[in-house]
């Protein structure tokens, strides 16, 4: 039919459009925020784009749900706007006329947001989790900057180098200070360089420098002079420990904690976001030609906002104990459903939501 075409060729131009958007959005939040997190130390400056890709694939879902929502909200509104609404109405067209060709164009939307819900978010907390834990348990020798201070994460020492070669494996005017049971040592050598001997143990053997160990406030100091002095490299093993936000949707289900069922609520319900939304922006579409289209965006903004975060009060009252997961899992939706039916039914009947009595009386009563 020339009327389902139509919209669904719009629908997918204006989709496009809007996830263009909201990813140009997402990857300059995301790159200005990682960025920072480098610069501070906290991730890997060769590790920030791959971040940054995880990052968009934790988060498609939530982008996907909105897209479907501004989009069918968009075009609606324009063909208010437009009076072509008007055109289809009068030929016979009815409103539940539109639920159709808006889910055969939202079943492949759809179909992503239940796999990045159930699979993409998980796995890219999982390895953006993993590639953090390997740079905050990664060795000390790679934790040197020339002309920097930096504290090793294993130990109580701080290393301070004024220039290194760059394959790391030689150094010079070295400063290291470390602390042991309220006793300070502090040594400083003019060159030094990296050993590995036989058993695998790494050394940074240093040459022509000073030790000095004492405690602070004590006159009982401590000097030696040394031509080699080898300090070991602390190293740990990449442990990362899991949460409900990495593990699969099949590891929640088999061990069904607080916090797992909490986060399977949660990924279950942006699917029913989904659903409740599309249903919800055909009658929220309606639009007086002789108005803009503004009030429609900032409601569907507010819609939004509010339905989501009720979603992560319902799973932060799961992961307290204070609501079971089945009630957690379909009451939010059962009620917004039943809002987007009452809703529905008014435009049917060609009934403003809002009517100048029910402003009236509520600036009366205030």
């Amino acid at each position: 039919m020339i009327f389902e075409r139509s919209l669904q060729r719009e629908l997918a131009y204006t989709a496009g459009a809007v996830f263009m958007v909201l990813l140009t959005i997402m990857l300059t939040t995301m790159m200005i925020r990682i960025v920072g997190f480098a610069a501070s130390g906290q991730v890997d400056p060769r590790d920030v784009l791959v971040l940054i890709g995880l990052t968009v694939i934790g988060y498609m879902a939530v982008m996907l749900i909105v897209t479907l929502f501004v989009s069918i909200l968009f075009v609606l509104t324009r063909w208010y706007k437009d009076s072509e609404m008007v055109v289809w109405l009068a030929s016979g067209v009815s409103l539940t006329r539109l639920i159709k060709p808006i889910a055969l164009f939202t079943a492949p939307i759809f179909a992503l947001i239940v796999f990045f819900a159930f699979i993409g978010w998980p796995w890219s907390n999982a390895q953006s989790k993993l590639i953090r834990a390997r740079f905050q348990q990664r060795d000390e020798v790679s934790l040197l900057a020339p002309g920097q201070f930096r504290e090793s994460p294993t130990t109580h020492r701080v290393f301070f180098i004024q220039s290194m070669t760059a394959d790391q494996s030689h150094v010079q005017n070295v400063f290291v200070t470390s602390t042991d049971n309220g006793k300070v040592s502090v040594i400083v050598s003019k060159t030094g360089h990296t050993e590995t001997m036989k058993g695998g143990d790494r050394f940074v053997v240093l040459e022509n420098g000073r030790r000095y160990d004492g405690q602070p406030g004590q006159p009982d100091f401590r000097i030696m002079e040394f031509q080699r002095y080898g300090v070991k490299i602390q190293s740990q093993p990449v442990v990362s420990v899991p949460t409900a936000s990495t593990t699969s949707t099949l590891g929640l289900l088999r061990h069904p904690t607080n916090d797992n069922l909490g986060e399977l609520a949660w990924r279950c319900g942006l699917p029913l976001i989904a659903l409740n939304l599309m249903l919800l922006a055909i009658p929220l579409a309606y639009q007086n030609p002789r108005r803009g289209r503004t009030i429609n965006l900032v409601m569907a903004v507010l819609i939004y906002l509010t339905y989501s975060n009720l979603l992560n009060v319902v799973q932060s009252q799961i992961e307290q104990g204070k609501m079971s997961f089945a009630v957690g899992l379909v009451a939010l939706h059962i009620v917004v459903f039943a809002l987007v039916v009452f809703i529905f039914w008014i435009r049917v009947r060609n009934r403003p939501l809002f009517t100048r009595a029910t402003f009236q009386r509520a600036s009366q009563g205030s």
